[in-house]
C-alpha cells in the first residue's frame, strides 16, 4: 500500500511541478524576448490571430518551457516513485506530450516548431530525467 501511495504522489507531484516550471518560463518569456508588435499573447484567440507575426526567436521559450517542464516533472516523478522509476519518468513525458500535441492543434505554430517540439521536448527529456534520477539514487 505504501508503494502505491508513493507512486500516486510521484505522478501528481511530477505533473504539478512540471506544469509550474512550464508556466513560469512562459510567464517570464515576454520580458526576455518581447512578443512582436501588435501580438496579443494573453489569450489563445490572440495567439491564434497573431502567430504569423512570430519569428523563430519567439519560439525559444515555449520550447524551453515544454522541455524543462517535462524534464523537472519526470525527474521528480522518478525520484519519488517506489519502483519502475523510468516508467514513471516516461509517464510524465507522455502526459506532457499529449499536452504538446493538443497545443499543436490549438495554435497554428510553424511546422518546423511543431516537429522540433514534439520530437525533442517530451520523450527525450523524460528519458534524460529517468536516467538522471536513477543515477542519483545509485551514486
Amino acid at each position: 500500500m505504501q508503494s502505491l501511495l508513493k507512486n500516486i504522489l510521484a505522478v501528481i507531484a511530477g505533473a504539478v511541478i512540471g506544469s509550474i516550471v512550464n508556466m513560469a518560463l512562459i510567464t517570464v518569456s515576454a520580458t526576455i524576448i518581447p512578443p512582436p508588435a501588435g501580438a496579443i499573447v494573453t489569450t489563445t484567440e490572440g495567439l491564434q490571430a497573431s502567430m504569423h507575426l512570430f519569428e523563430p526567436k519567439h519560439f525559444i521559450f515555449p520550447f524551453l518551457a515544454h522541455a524543462l517542464g517535462t524534464l523537472v516533472g519526470a525527474f521528480l516523478a522518478a525520484l519519488i516513485a517506489a519502483n519502475h522509476k523510468i516508467r514513471f519518468a516516461y509517464g510524465i513525458g507522455c502526459l506532457f506530450l499529449v499536452g504538446g500535441i493538443a497545443s499543436a492543434f490549438m495554435l497554428p505554430a510553424p511546422l518546423w516548431f511543431i516537429i522540433v517540439d514534439i520530437g525533442a521536448a517530451y520523450i527525450p527529456m523524460a528519458y534524460i530525467a529517468g536516467k538522471l534520477a536513477i543515477r542519483d539514487r545509485v551514486g
